[in-house]
């Protein structure tokens, strides 16, 4: 793929990267707008921290040596839990879940950016 071709897959990766640092950072240290957005410490934000984590980590490794496959399944994963959280919570009215939602759209577009132009995912 030409690097103009790669141009929304890494800017999806690098939106993680941009989102994960403070949302995590934020989650580790228990800042005020953490707990107001994601609840008090529990193994619940334990466990979604470590997701959280795992895509930043990902992300980084992604971004530094490409593979469209690796990155078709991660951004796949992520739309799929972002839409899906609205449902699971039963409410949109959520400013995570609204920003996940857009996150969402951009990554939807590099999947289909990603099906579109690379042979060896066909």
């Amino acid at each position: 793929m030409t690097s103009k071709k790669l141009l929304f897959p890494k800017l999806s990766l690098l939106l993680n990267i941009l989102v994960l640092i403070p949302v995590s950072s934020g989650l580790l240290l228990n800042s005020n707008w953490a707990i107001e957005s994601y609840g008090i410490e529990s193994p619940a934000r334990g466990i979604l921290l470590a997701i959280y984590l795992a895509i930043l980590i990902l992300s980084c490794v992604l971004l530094y040596k490409f593979d469209a496959k690796l990155v078709l399944a991660l951004l796949t994963v992520q739309v799929i839990y972002k839409v899906l959280s609205p449902i699971m919570v039963g409410t949109i009215y959520n400013p995570i879940l609204i920003s996940n939602l857009i996150i969402a759209l951009l990554h939807s577009y590099s999947i289909f950016v990603l099906v579109s132009n690379d042979k060896n995912i066909k």
